[in-house]
C-alpha cells in the first residue's frame, strides 16, 4: 500500500446484524426511535477515531423489493452512502457484500471502521490487519464474536465510546473500575 497518499476510513455499517443486537439481545424486541444509534455520530466518530477522510456506506437487504426509503433518504441527508443488496433467500446478501467490499479495500489500499458483531468477517479483517492496516470494529463488546476480538484490532463500543444513543441502554456488561458510577445504582 502507499504511503503518499492521503488515506481513507472505510466506515462499512452491517445494518441487519447491528439492528438485529440491538433488538434482540439487548431490548428484547423492536427498538423504539429513541433506541436507534443515531448514525450521523457514528459518522463524526469514524471522522475523528484516525482523523482522515471516511467513505461510509451502509449495506442493506433489499432481497425482498423493498427499501425503507425514509432511512434511506436520512442516511444521505447525513453522507452516508446506501448499498442496498438483493439475492437468493439462502444467500446472505449483507454479508457477501460486506466481504466483498473487504477484499476490494484490500486491493486498493485504506483503512476500515466495521459496524458488525458477525465473526463471518473475520478472514477478511485479518488480512488486512496483517498488511498493517488500522482496522477497527464497532459493536457493542459484550456480543461481538470471538472471532473478531481475537484479532488485533480495535473494538469501539457503540453505546460507551461512540455516544451513538440518547438513551442509556439496559445493557449488562463488565464495568472497568475506572468508569464506574456508583450514583447510577442509587
Amino acid at each position: 500500500m502507499s504511503d503518499g497518499a492521503a488515506r481513507t476510513t472505510y466506515l462499512l455499517v452491517d445494518g441487519e446484524n447491528l439492528d438485529a443486537t440491538l433488538g434482540s439481545s439487548i431490548l428484547g424486541g423492536r427498538p423504539t426511535p429513541d433506541q436507534r444509534p443515531r448514525w450521523e455520530r457514528v459518522l463524526a466518530f469514524a471522522e475523528q477515531v484516525w482523523s482522515q477522510p471516511v467513505r461510509p456506506l451502509f449495506f442493506l437487504n433489499a432481497s425482498s423489493g423493498f427499501m425503507p426509503m425514509s432511512f434511506v433518504q436520512a442516511l444521505l441527508a447525513i453522507g452516508f452512502t446506501p448499498v442496498p443488496l438483493s439475492g437468493e433467500a439462502h444467500e446472505k446478501v449483507v454479508d457477501i457484500g460486506i466481504k466483498r467490499m473487504l477484499d476490494a479495500i484490500a486491493e486498493r489500499g485504506g483503512d476500515v471502521l466495521l459496524g458488525s458483531h458477525d465473526g463471518d468477517f473475520a478472514p477478511e479483517l485479518e488480512r488486512l490487519v496483517a498488511d498493517d492496516r488500522q482496522v477497527g470494529l464497532l459493536a457493542f463488546r459484550e456480543f461481538t464474536s470471538s472471532a473478531l476480538t481475537a484479532l488485533d484490532l480495535s473494538v469501539y463500543d457503540l453505546e460507551h465510546d461512540v455516544g451513538a444513543f440518547n438513551v442509556q441502554l439496559p445493557r449488562l456488561r463488565i464495568i472497568p473500575l475506572a468508569e464506574f458510577d456508583p450514583l447510577r445504582y442509587l
